[in-house]
């Protein structure tokens, strides 16, 4: 059995497949975290920041960004309202210190749903389900023999099952 790993393929800042990202969330801490933590993958170019939905707005009309990093929670709107107010958003994944707002970001074809503090781990897997990230495919080797499990053998007739409530 083979396994594979996504692994981002590095690309400079004028490739044409880079990602140019906009980050929308009004704390400067966080945007410097998210910012931060991209420059591990460089297919990814943070083209701009906005504090709020209204200067997210502007940005997105001037930058036209592939990807959005989005806070729920801003002054004025929040990020789902913002969403609702543009006639096309680019590929969103938001950023939010709350959970409970994980379902309805998916209801709104959100990516993903990144909790802050935002893992890298978590990061690298958000980024790819973009869409138009490059990615490829590298064979990781299969776990020796002795480490795999075997395989279960079916059920017969003669085996009995528990159920646990």
């Amino acid at each position: 059995m083979t396994f594979y790993s996504i692994h981002l393929i590095p690309s400079s800042p004028h490739h044409p497949l880079t990602l140019k990202a906009l980050l929308v969330d009004d704390s400067r801490l966080a945007r410097t975290e998210l910012r931060h933590l991209l420059r591990a993958f460089p297919q990814v170019e943070v083209v701009g920041e906005a504090r709020h939905a209204a200067e997210a707005r502007a940005c997105l009309q001037s930058l036209r960004p592939d990807l959005l990093f989005l806070d729920i929670h801003m002054p004025g709107e929040t990020g789902f309202e913002l969403l609702a107010s543009l006639d096309a958003a680019p590929h969103v994944i938001f950023t939010t210190a709350y959970d409970e707002y994980a379902l309805r970001a998916f209801e709104v074809n959100a990516l993903d749903y990144l909790l802050k503090p935002v893992q890298e781990s978590r990061l690298a897997a958000a980024l790819a389900k973009v869409p138009a990230l490059p990615v490829a495919s590298a064979p990781v080797p299969a776990l020796p023999a002795a480490a795999a499990e075997p395989a279960p053998t079916p059920l017969t007739e003669h085996d009995q099952v528990f159920v646990k409530d």
